[in-house]
């Protein structure tokens, strides 16, 4: 009884340190495939060059959505990320404040800066080249639906509207000068936007775009209604120019995804319309 206990320990432990030796053999297997795969991976991406996109603190959806400290949504990150794949090249995303912006430019940090207006500079910038216009932007004097009078900007009373941190405003810029309205600024145009439906001012700024994506979030009879036009913008992207990145690939790209209607299609996605858009404004 006792040597036929021993037999079946012995068996099982035989059985054991098979499958034992199984198991590393398997496991090793397995390393020895990943590292090939790594080897021969390795130069397809060392041979991609890699994009270095800005990102402004100061957007928000439907632009881009950011979590973690990096972009992983919205209508400018489907258009970076096309960009890259069209020309072949690597994303890298760095999020800054918009006032830290042009430094990068000037210092080299940055490949492609999208989202922007010749408007917006008194000359091109040293070292970037335009592409060709691919958004049309609408900035708009906005109210909330209770409060729908329509009126000019120098037609109102003085008071604070809602502004974006560091952003411009050409058309309201000599009233803010000796004045009549006064900036409340807030860190993206959605908090903006939020704050006007909270009763923190009668009157805000916001471009189209992200006037419609913040409609589309909240009853009909708590859609905020435009009051006037301020502005229209040609937007585009600055594209360094440098031997190290794909320059003239990306803005030929730009150029296809224009042409082919996937720029069209990826404004769409986020509830744009295009620049043939017209612009309702509400009626007393």
């Amino acid at each position: 009884m006792l040597a036929e206990r021993g037999r079946n320990c012995t068996l099982r432990g035989s059985s054991k340190l098979r499958n034992w030796r199984a198991q590393v053999r398997e496991d090793c297997v397995l390393r020895k495939l990943l590292l090939l795969w790594l080897l021969c991976m390795a130069p397809a991406f060392a041979a991609q060059p890699v994009l270095r996109f800005s990102v402004a603190e100061s957007w928000s959806m439907p632009l881009i959505r950011i979590e973690g400290g990096q972009p992983v949504g919205g209508m400018l990150f489907d258009l970076m990320q096309a960009m890259a794949r069209e020309a072949g090249a690597r994303p890298e995303y760095h999020v800054m404040a918009r006032l830290r912006l042009q430094q990068a430019m000037e210092e080299g940090d940055i490949d492609v800066r999208c989202y922007v207006s010749p408007q917006w500079f008194n000359a091109r910038p040293g070292n970037f080249v335009w592409s060709i216009p691919l958004l049309h932007q609408r900035d708009l004097l906005v109210a909330r639906a209770s409060d729908t009078t329509p009126a000019r900007p120098e037609q109102l009373t003085p008071q604070a509207i809602g502004t974006v941190l560091g952003f411009a405003y050409d058309t309201l810029e000599p009233l803010f000068a000796k004045g009549q309205l006064q900036r409340e600024d807030s860190r993206n145009q959605l908090l903006v936007l939020q704050k006007l439906q909270a009763s923190r001012y009668r009157y805000a700024v916001s471009n189209q775009l992200s006037l419609q994506w913040f409609n589309q979030q909240v009853p009909p009879e708590q859609r905020l209604q435009v009051i006037a036009v301020l502005e229209e913008q040609q937007l585009g992207c600055l594209v360094r120019n440098d031997p190290s990145i794909p320059s003239q690939g990306l803005l030929r790209a730009l150029v296809r995804m224009k042409q082919s209607g996937e720029l069209q299609r990826i404004v769409q996605r986020y509830g744009g319309a295009g620049s043939s858009e017209d612009i309702s404004v509400a009626r007393p």
